[in-house]
């Protein structure tokens, strides 16, 4: 077995499909699912991960749980059985929380990788259909193309002007001429295996058909990630710098925690309960649930975010987002509904409208316009199939004008037979297809980007015949056609003996015949003006990138808002012409380029980010994907992109419109947002708990806290709110501010004092509360802890928003936050007035006027903070 897996390049087709038990048809779908059951699914294994037990397990494994359960197990040596039980009941429960939230930000990011497996086109049952890619098995027959990834090893059955890149494999940078005749030699390195393509290598160029000989982690690619296997989960900058600030703030608390129990000691304090008091404090005060909330809040926006059709396939993407200045995107079925229309045809000196074309089917001379919509009809790759069109929505409009002109494609491609071709190229901007013709000869038809084809031509053909070529009155044309808002194609031919032996287009597309312009309207969406007005308002400079006509772009772009003088367009020729110093200096002002390559982006996207711009870059083809690369945030289009493409991105437009990219910024916004008001929240609660222990000798009072209601108010406070904040709305006017600058510290805006504050102010309210109740003779300990427990609770409501007042924004306005503080809210009272929970917190029923006296010393936080976002809004503080 090893040797037929190894030399699949060595041996015939027929004896490929005789080993594999396949044929040019396929195999059928029952056949797909028995194989799938013996070679497994097509794709590449990771590292395995904890078990859902171990991940359980790994909970216990802190340092300071550690030494909290040591202590629990001493105090049960020491009689204290009661305190050990409930302390580890508490560690218990705060285990599972733990593990509840890895195991949920775990699924979520397994499901968005889900939601990113990208399709492959298969021949089964004798129909082509697009299935996921790794469900597909060996002896499938493979349709791959260009922009496509290759989705499995597979040995070339055709290969029409195809081209590889296999430099994930090989290491070769210059893409790969590939063929379909058998190699005999023996031991060929892989980047001599021509007849072969090979798992996760990019076609560039061409089309073809194969069959799948490998997959999974046998193919060449599954090979090399054997040996790797050490792929860890790429962390987003904001988990990172959280991380750090976790660690730093984890050896601070830790000394404040130190300090408690010296200080206990000097005091004269029990030594086992200071140290159990100093760990449970410890445990609380640090934020180690803070990275679980944050991949939580992000993999669930992620998730939200393919709602509004945007599929969001790295996590830093999401952070990104909200600091985006700059939306460089294309037009075609993006600004606009990739919906062609045929408008306008230039025929014979003459522009005619759709409807005044007439045709006189018995007319079949060369010289007449029939001919014209044939070759239309014929140089394109749409087809009509059970009542829809299937393909490119400018090669629909094509094949819709010939049906509407009587046309029937399959007719003509019998009498025209299609014998070769070269794909369209963003460099040539053309296609050419190549067509039996009468007479034995061969007729080659060229279509593309109308100065293309007006310079590749040297005759044009009229109902006088082959005669001179005016290029002044076709240029006059094209720019009038484009002026009103028509993208216009070239269509050209040549007349061969016989097909040439060399098909490079340097030799063939050249002395063409100049047959006429189609002008087609892409209407722009709807959408898209009001979502280029809220970009406006949100501080991001939408552009539009082009490969269209100037007056094209400009009539659209006005349309939608985007261009406001004529000054702010640059055609791709110019832009050539200009160094990045240049462009540099001017690109701020640029706000539409036509006529651009796929290449130049790359250099729009680096003179913007060299201007210290945030960029997000459309691109759907091969060649967009180095420009996707390199953008801030790369948007591939997931209707009409690639594969290559789609893989070099970060969000994928499952729609392909331009409003999405808008939805999906403000969405992005939203999570960060939700995110620091979690911090803001966590981080001043355990500044609270730290200051109520901390400051309690210097005022001269009793420890204020037992061990375990310490432990109870990190467990009731801390995991359930921080999940339901990440389901927070958007604050009221969250488009109508600057985008954020990413490199900003967390803390900046005020965010750290207010943290500062607000936990100083906790401790401080909760100490006044304990004092003023030992004072007045009450239970004082029952009421400081839970003072301490349910101002946390109201700081949550408090947090809501950083500027605008609870009441505006509205209490019930994120009712999984809600329902979680009153649930918390009616289990802490239970703390006071069940039996069982008095026991084990050591809580006493309260007196109506104790029960009041805590409730108003609970509520005081929640008011300061609402007097902290009005002297902001008085100040004209907007943001935070």
């Amino acid at each position: 077995m090893e040797e037929i897996r190894t030399d699949w390049y060595r041996k015939e087709i027929e004896e490929v499909f005789e080993i594999l038990e396949s044929s040019p048809f396929g195999i059928s779908s029952e056949e797909a699912k028995r194989r799938i059951s013996i070679y497994g699914l097509n794709r590449i294994e990771e590292k395995k991960k904890k078990s859902p037990f171990l991940l359980f397990l790994s909970q216990f494994s802190d340092f300071m749980i550690i030494i909290l359960i040591a202590a629990a197990i001493i105090s049960a040596f020491l009689g204290e059985e009661m305190d050990s039980i409930a302390i580890l009941l508490i560690v218990f429960l705060n285990a599972l929380i733990g593990f509840v939230q890895e195991y949920k930000a775990e699924k979520a990011m397994e499901k968005l990788k889900e939601m990113a497996e990208p399709e492959g086109t298969v021949l089964r049952d004798n129909e082509i259909k697009k299935i996921r890619i790794e469900e597909i098995v060996p002896g499938d027959i493979v349709l791959v193309e260009a922009g496509n990834i290759v989705p499995a090893d597979i040995r070339l059955i055709e290969a029409h002007q195809l081209k590889v890149n296999e430099a994930s494999l090989t290491g070769e940078s210059v893409p790969v001429e590939k063929i379909t005749k058998v190699l005999k030699e023996k031991h060929l390195p892989l980047g001599d295996r021509k007849n072969m393509i090979f798992k996760g290598t990019a076609v560039t160029m061409g089309r073809s058909k194969g069959i799948v000989v490998e997959t999974g982690m046998k193919t060449e690619l599954g090979r090399i990630a054997e040996m790797l296997q050490e792929a860890k989960e790429e962390k987003t900058p904001l988990q990172k710098r959280l991380t750090d600030l976790g660690k730093k703030l984890s050896f601070a608390f830790l000394f404040i925690c130190a300090l408690v129990f010296f200080i206990g000691l000097l005091r004269g304090g029990e030594p086992i309960l200071l140290f159990i008091t100093a760990v449970s404090l410890a445990v609380a005060a640090i934020p180690e649930a803070l990275p679980a909330v944050i991949t939580i809040s992000l993999a669930f926006g992620a998730r939200r975010m393919v709602e509004e059709n945007a599929l969001i396939r790295r996590l830093p993407a999401v952070e990104t987002l909200g600091s985006i200045t700059y939306i460089c995107t294309d037009k075609t079925g993006t600004l606009t509904l990739n919906k062609m229309n045929v408008e306008e045809i230039f025929w014979n000196g003459k522009i005619y409208k759709k409807d005044e074309i007439i045709i006189d089917e018995n007319e079949d001379n060369l010289n007449k316009l029939l001919f014209f919509l044939k070759i239309a009809t014929l140089s394109n790759d749409a087809s009509y199939q059970n009542g829809k069109f299937i393909g490119d929505p400018t090669e629909i409009a094509l094949l819709q004008l010939g049906i509407d002109s009587g046309i029937k494609k399959e007719r003509i491609e019998r009498e025209m037979k299609r014998i070769a071709e070269i794909p369209f190229d963003s460099e040539r901007k053309c296609m050419t297809t190549f067509h039996e013709w009468r007479g034995g000869k061969i007729l080659s038809i060229t279509k593309g980007a109308p100065e293309v084809i007006v310079s590749k031509s040297s005759s044009s053909l009229s109902e006088e015949g082959i005669g001179r070529i005016d290029r002044n009155l076709l240029t006059i044309t094209n720019e009038k056609m484009a002026g009103d808002g028509l993208r216009v194609l070239g269509f050209a031919i040549r007349e061969w003996d016989f097909i040439p032996e060399n098909l490079e287009p340097e030799n063939v597309e050249s002395d063409l015949i100049f047959i006429g312009f189609i002008g087609m309207m892409d209407p722009p969406r709807e959408e898209a003006y009001s979502a280029v007005k809220l970009c406006k308002s949100a501080g991001i400079k939408p552009v539009m990138i082009t490969g269209d006509h100037p007056l094209t772009a400009k009539v659209i772009a006005k349309k939608l808002g985007i261009l406001e003088n004529d000054y702010s367009i640059i055609t791709g020729a110019k832009l050539d012409a200009l160094s990045l110093a240049e462009l540099e200096e001017r690109v701020k002002e640029i706000k539409v380029y036509a006529r651009v390559a796929p290449e130049q982006k790359f250099k729009i996207v680096k003179a913007l980010q060299d201007k210290g711009e945030y960029v997000a870059m459309t691109g759907d083809g091969v060649n967009d994907a180095p420009s996707l690369k390199k953008a801030d945030i790369g948007v591939a289009m997931g209707i009409t992109g690639t594969d290559v493409a789609k893989e070099a991105s970060d969000m994928i437009l499952l729609d392909d419109n331009f409003a999405t990219i808008v939805k999906a910024i403000q969405e992005g916004r939203k999570i960060y947002d939700n995110i620091l008001k979690f911090i803001r929240y966590v981080l001043a609660s355990n500044v609270g708990e730290i200051m109520t222990i901390f400051l309690a000798p210097f005022f001269g009072l009793p420890l204020p806290l037992q061990p375990i209601q310490i432990l109870w108010i990190n467990l009731v406070t801390d995991g359930l709110p921080g999940i339901a904040f990440s389901s927070e709305r958007g604050e009221i006017g969250i488009m109508e501010r600057p985008p954020r600058n990413p490199k900003e510290n967390i803390f900046s805006r005020g965010l750290g004092i207010s943290i500062l504050w607000s936990g100083i102010f906790l401790g401080l309210l909760t100490l006044t509360a304990q004092g003023i109740a030992i004072k007045l003779n009450l239970h004082w300990q029952t009421i400081t802890f839970n003072v301490l427990c349910l101002a946390q609770l109201w700081h949550a409501f408090a947090c809501k928003s950083f500027i605008h007042s609870t009441f505006k924004v509205g209490f019930f306005s994120n009712p999984l936050l809600f329902w979680t503080i009153i649930g918390t809210f009616i289990l802490q009272i239970g703390t006071i007035y069940i039996p069982l929970f008095n026991k084990f917190l050591k809580t006493t029923p309260l007196s109506i006027p104790e029960l009041l006296i805590m409730l108003f010393f609970s509520s005081l936080l929640f008011f300061a903070v609402e007097l902290e976002k009005l002297l902001k809004r008085k100040r004209g503080n907007q943001t935070f």
